[in-house]
Order: C-alpha cells, then sequence, then structure tokens
C-alpha cells in the first residue's frame, strides 16, 4: 500500500531510464496498488515493463464490496495478479482455499497469477517448512494450470525481521517447491527481503528464478539495479 498516482508517476521517471541496458531473456512487472493501475498501464503501454495487481477476487462480479475482480483487471491492460501473498494470509483471514479460488479466476480471465507460499519462523523452529509449504501447494494448485503460473517462495521470517535467508538455503526450498510441480518449468521466485547487496548472489543459485521484491521496489534506483542484477559467477 505505497504511492499515490503521482508518486507512482514519479517513480517511473527514475525507473524507465534505468532499464536500457536489460537483458532479453529478464522480464519486469510492476504488481501496484490498484489506484494506480490505469495511469500506469497508458504509460507502460508498448513497454518491456509489465503490470501486475496485487490481488483478485474469485467471482467475476457480485455483492462483494471492496473488492476487484478479474475482469476489472483485464480490461486495462493487467497481465498479472499476485495471489496469496503473506500479508494477505496473515492480516486478512486468506486461506488456501481462496487462495485456489482466486487462482483458478485470475487463470480463467487470461492472467497469470503469482502464487506466494512459506513459513513462519514459528514453522521454521519446529521443522514444518517443507510440511507447510508442500500443504500450501496441494491445497492452493488444485485444478490449476501449470503453464500459466509464477510461484513465489516467501520465507515469512525473512521479511523485514532483520533475519536473512541464506541464498543457499532459498536454493534448496525452491528446489524442493520445485519438485513438487507436474511441470518443472514453471518460473519459482525467491521473496525475502531482496535487496541490492545480496540480489546478485541470489539471483545466480540454479534453482531461483526471478525475485519477488518489497522494500527494495520502493526506490527507483534500487529496484533498477535488483533488475540489472549481474548473472556473472
Amino acid at each position: 500500500m505505497y504511492k499515490t498516482q503521482a508518486e507512482a508517476m514519479e517513480f517511473l521517471q527514475g525507473f524507465m531510464p534505468q532499464l536500457n541496458d536489460v537483458a532479453d531473456d529478464r522480464e519486469v512487472v510492476l504488481c501496484v496498488p490498484f489506484t494506480a493501475l490505469v495511469k500506469m498501464s497508458q504509460f507502460l503501454h508498448g513497454s518491456l515493463v509489465r503490470l501486475g495487481a496485487q490481488n483478485v477476487h474469485w467471482e467475476t462480479s457480485g455483492a462483494y464490496t471492496g473488492e476487484v475482480a478479474a475482469p476489472m483487471l483485464t480490461e486495462i491492460g493487467v497481465r498479472y495478479v499476485i495471489v496469496g501473498h503473506s500479508e494477505r494470509r496473515q492480516y486478512f483471514g486468506e486461506t488456501d482455499e481462496t487462495v485456489n479460488m482466486r487462482l483458478r479466476t485470475a487463470q480463467a480471465a487470461g492472467l497469470t497469477p503469482i502464487l506466494c507460499v512459506g513459513e513462519t519462523k514459528q514453522q521454521r523452529d519446529i521443522g514444518e517448512t517443507e510440511s507447510v509449504i508442500f500443504s500450501q501447494l496441494d491445497n492452493g494448485l488444485k485444478e490449476i494450470d501449470q503453464t500459466n503460473l509464477v510461484i513465489a517462495y516467501e520465507p515469512i521470517w525473512a521479511i523485514g525481521t532483520g533475519d536473512t535467508c541464506a541464498s543457499a538455503e532459498a536454493n534448496r526450498v525452491v528446489g524442493l517447491i520445485r519438485s513438487k510441480l507436474t511441470n518443472p518449468d514453471v518460473p519459482v521466485q525467491y521473496g525475502g527481503s531482496v535487496k541490492p547487496d545480496n540480489a546478485d548472489e541470489i539471483l545466480q543459485q540454479p534453482e531461483i528464478d526471478g525475485a519477488l521484491v518489497g522494500g527494495a521496489s520502493l526506490q527507483p534506483d534500487s529496484f533498477a539495479r535488483i533488475v540489472n542484477f549481474s548473472a556473472a559467477s
């Protein structure tokens, strides 16, 4: 929940000029608040940056005050949508079942959902990392087309806490996630406090296909640095 429309436009003015040398095999997606989507869609049209929303409802219309339906997103050029983010699960009662419904509706509308999975510190401390994530995948991916999907591993304990997930451990968990998929080509990202100073190491890991960036995406320079990470070992 950051940036008014004016602030979003100011961000793009500083961000877009830094993408001139982005590698052809990289895709850049900005998932912004609903209020900024229309203006950003107009600005980004024809650019290499794709537009994403931060949530979508499981019905295409109805008496769901405060929610946004998939056709409302596709109409304005949205291509991606985050589903099941840890904050939605923690603060707004999102469950694996509602995540699954949102995923199915997103795909039916032609959106590519970015499914977030991950464990809390308590779950990790008692050795439940794998069982929690596998359960989220088993329940969340029922009847989901794995040819139109992105998954992001969010270790909740490493987001804004000062704790860090070592790149080798992030790579291990992402590899476990991939092993549970029927389509091994699903892009699996890492999303735990990715910053300019750790992005190169994280994104060089063999199992990690990209990054779901939080706080470091709010400043044009820091996000551009991550987008332009060095793939050299």
